[in-house]
Parts: C-alpha cells; sequence; structure tokens
C-alpha cells in the first residue's frame, strides 16, 4: 500500500489501508487514518491529523507552514476530517498563534484542483471550492457553500451555509447563509434556489428565505430594521433563523 519510492518520517503515524504513491513525502506529526489514498508526490508535514477515506491527489502540499509574516516556527497544526477530496496542487497550511492555532477542515469537502486554504480557516462540511478558489486567513466557510473557481475570499470573512460565489467573485465582506454573490467587489444576485431545492428544503422555507433576502436587500431597509423584520419570518420558515442569526452577529461587514 505503501510505495517504495516514498519518503515518510518514523514520526508519522498511518492507520492500516492508507495508501501512499510514487515520490510523497510525509513527515513527522502527520497522523493519517485508515483508507486515505495518499497521491504521487504530495506532501503532508505534520503536526497534521488526517481521518478516515480522504483522497489526497498528486502535488497536493497539505500542512505546509502558514504564509504569515508573524510566523516564527511556532508549533500550530491542522485538522482534517472523513471523506475529503484535496485535488492536484491545492495548497492546505496550519495555524498561527494569533489565532487558535489550528486549521480545520470538517467532512466530504471538495477542494478543486490550485485551491489555497489558507492559516486559521474553519472549513465545515460538504464545501465545495473549484479552482483556483483562495481564502485569506482567519476564513470560516459553513456547511454546504460553494465558491466558483477563481473566487477570492478576504481574510477574517465568512461565509454563510448554503451560499453561492459565482466564478471569478472577490469577497471582502461576510456572506449570509443562502446568498448568491457574484463580481469584484460581490454583489448580491438573490438566493441559492436550486441549491436548496437538491438539499431538501420545502417550498415553504424556500419561500421563507426569499422574503427574507427581500428585507435584507431589496427593501430599502436599514440593516436593524430588515433584522427585526426577518426575525418575523421565522415563525413561517424556521429555516430563516440561521440568516437573522448570522446578520445579528456581524452588523457592519454583510456584502450588501
Amino acid at each position: 500500500m505503501i510505495h517504495a519510492s516514498a519518503v515518510i518520517d518514523p514520526g508519522a503515524q498511518l492507520d492500516v489501508g492508507v495508501e501512499v504513491g510514487p515520490f510523497a513525502v510525509i513527515g513527522a506529526g502527520v497522523e493519517i487514518g485508515g483508507g486515505t489514498r495518499i497521491g504521487p508526490h504530495a506532501v503532508i508535514r505534520g503536526p497534521t491529523r488526517i481521518g478516515r477515506d480522504n483522497r489526497i491527489f498528486q502535488f497536493a502540499s497539505v500542512g505546509e507552514d502558514p504564509q504569515d509574516m508573524k510566523y516564527r516556527g511556532e508549533e500550530t497544526r491542522l485538522e482534517i476530517g472523513d471523506r475529503n477530496q484535496i485535488r492536484e496542487c491545492a495548497t492546505v497550511h496550519r495555524g498561527t498563534i494569533q489565532d487558535q492555532g489550528v486549521t480545520r477542515i470538517g467532512n466530504d469537502n471538495l477542494f478543486m484542483a490550485y485551491t489555497h486554504v489558507a492559516h486559521d480557516c474553519r472549513i465545515g462540511d460538504h464545501v465545495i471550492m473549484a479552482n483556483a478558489a483562495s481564502l485569506g486567513g482567519h476564513v470560516e466557510i459553513q456547511d454546504w457553500a460553494i465558491l466558483g473557481g477563481f473566487t477570492i475570499v478576504h481574510q477574517f470573512c465568512r461565509i454563510g451555509a448554503h451560499s453561492f460565489c459565482a466564478m471569478g467573485s472577490a469577497v471582502s465582506k461576510d456572506l449570509p447563509p443562502y446568498v448568491t454573490v457574484g463580481g469584484q467587489p460581490a454583489a448580491p444576485h438573490g438566493i441559492n434556489s436550486e441549491g436548496l431545492r437538491r438539499r431538501g428544503f420545502t417550498p415553504a422555507a424556500i419561500t421563507g428565505i426569499k422574503r427574507a433576502y427581500r428585507a435584507l436587500y431589496l427593501g430599502g431597509l436599514k440593516l436593524d430594521e430588515a433584522l427585526e423584520r426577518i426575525r418575523g419570518l421565522v415563525a413561517e420558515a424556521p429555516e430563516v433563523a440561521a440568516l437573522a442569526d448570522f446578520v445579528a452577529e456581524r452588523t457592519r461587514s454583510i456584502v450588501r
């Protein structure tokens, strides 16, 4: 299961069933769960913990030092869950002590070729980052969000659940759940209706989310007024609560 040309540090821990391709390099402090496959020429540095049934493709760089001028070699880490795909030439970096010292990735995510996950990012579950999408440091991506190809997200931004960023979007403010954006800078273009239908949201839920979107973006309301109206929709569509909570937490940096 481990190619003879692979270089694996004695301080790495690989479960039974891990596959490692030719010329891959796995450093000290790396833990890899069973069923994970590491492609040829991939490089994984520690401290990094990788769960089960992931696939890391050729030339990916996982667990490398953060690209932060403040980094001075402190021991920080990367944690990756299960069933993720990290495609060709993607890069994922460890955290910094200026944050919590860890970059975290959940389960069932797809990072296409040349994507970049910077230091201290937090990625939920079922996230898709299309080719060359890039995150600055300290970015949070919530469950089921999709970033189109060449999307860039500024450091410290938060991308809400079930949102959608069109190809080439430049996101410099927080993106609420369910919302679709595009452009440079990114601007709102409705809700991610098709994605919500595919994930089993009921027509009533989607209608409630559309009404919340209108209150936030089309009603000419101040943010606190829009938030009050959105909260009034929760009774008929409980899914709207996620949008209300998101807006309430970040009232000065929402994409509008």
